[in-house]
């Protein structure tokens, strides 16, 4: 039977049982998110007549993986148990051993799997193994939670580019700045610490370099204890203008900061930024600028399968315009800032996004403010 097969079969058979514990697998494994690139964020669970006798997720920095950990922790108790898994388990021999293997070993008798993984090293391999060695094995029991939390992922091994969520903080009138491009607080704490924790589950986030020059911003995750899962913050700064003194430069030793800049960008500006610590990617041009496809697939090959887009206007219209944004979250305050203030979006927000193939997903209250997210259908 074909994992899509069985995939529509899991609907009509899981128990209750097996829809919480997948789902408790699965936000598990999201706990991960930010740390484990390049390798996805996986949680699993041991499971033998209703006790959870081992659970675990992807460490950061990728290894070791979810299942070894929980197997780990159940022990001998595993022998005829059920593992929950987020994710097809790998197959291939990489910096670890087979996850299949060490499921196997362990003596697991039923494997309830979220969804196939799409990387081709893996591909149903995973699941054909188990199968083979006489595992029941389901597959797509909470199937459409697994690719939202995998998203990154998928996106990285499928199209070569990370996943791209866009975030704006924009006024009731749709502005995202005081004229002269100087900065205005708009929106409060509730939407600030959610951006933060938003932060905190990317791997990279991205501003251009008209931001950095009028913010000087840090873009780190300041919520307590989250400072230390801070991403890698990457500008796009066609010229290279980023300064040496900037708060990114100065930091650039605790937190990473890659600059994406053009082939001919200065060379001498590149070496007085390099004592500092910060990595320039040099990437291809078109009519806009910086080619964002390129340097998406850059980012992808560097690891990255999470990018935030957080400032500003400019890059996020050319993010929008290429048609590489995946979700935008926009966190939208009562209060007006004026006629003079500076655009967000070239047009109103809603029908922006729209014409990027955006559709209104989910809205919420942020304390005073709205949090809409739009993703592409």
């Amino acid at each position: 039977m074909t994992d899509q097969a069985v995939e529509h079969a899991a609907a009509g058979a899981a128990t209750e049982d097996d829809v919480r514990f997948i789902e408790a697998a699965l936000r598990l494994g999201a706990r991960g998110l930010g740390r484990t690139w390049p390798n996805p964020a996986v949680g699993a669970l041991v499971v033998k007549d209703g006790e959870v006798l081992g659970r675990g997720w992807t460490a950061d920095g990728g290894r070791p993986h979810g299942e070894p950990i929980a197997l780990r922790q159940a022990g001998e108790r595993a022998r005829g148990a059920t593992i929950y898994v987020g994710l097809e388990p790998c197959s291939h021999h990489g910096k670890t051993p087979p996850c299949v293997d060490a499921i196997i070993a362990a003596g697991i008798s039923r494997v309830v799997s979220a969804i196939e993984d799409p990387n081709p090293l893996v591909a149903g391999q995973g699941h054909a193994q188990l199968r083979a060695a006489g595992l029941d094995v389901v597959v797509g029991i909470g199937a459409d939670l697994a690719r939202q939390i995998h998203a990154g992922h998928i996106m990285r091994v499928t199209k070569n580019r990370p996943y791209v969520t866009l975030k704006l903080a924009v006024s009731a009138d749709g502005k995202a700045g005081l004229a002269g491009r100087r900065p205005a607080p708009i929106t409060r704490d509730v939407a600030r610490d959610l951006v933060h924790m938003m932060r905190a589950q990317s791997d990279a986030i991205a501003v251009g370099i008209g931001t950095v020059i009028a913010d000087d911003p840090v873009l780190t995750s300041r919520l307590p204890d989250l400072e230390k899962l801070s991403p890698v913050r990457v500008v796009f700064d066609t010229s290279l203008r980023l300064s040496r003194f900037s708060q990114l430069v100065t930091t650039a030793r605790e937190t990473p900061v890659w600059v994406v800049t053009e082939h001919s960008a200065s060379h001498d500006a590149e070496r007085s930024l390099a004592p500092h610590g910060v990595e320039i990617i040099r990437s291809g041009i078109d009519d806009a600028g910086i080619d964002i496809a390129k340097a998406l697939t850059e980012l992808s090959r560097r690891g990255i399968t999470r990018l935030m887009v957080e400032g500003g206007p400019v890059l996020a219209d050319s993010f929008l315009q290429a048609g590489l944004v995946d979700e935008a979250v926009i966190f939208t305050s009562p209060n007006n800032l004026g006629e003079d203030a500076v655009p967000a979006l070239p047009g109103p927000v809603e029908r922006v996004l729209n014409e990027a193939g955006l559709g209104l997903s989910e809205h919420h209250q942020a304390g005073v403010d709205l949090m809409q997210i739009y993703r592409r259908a």
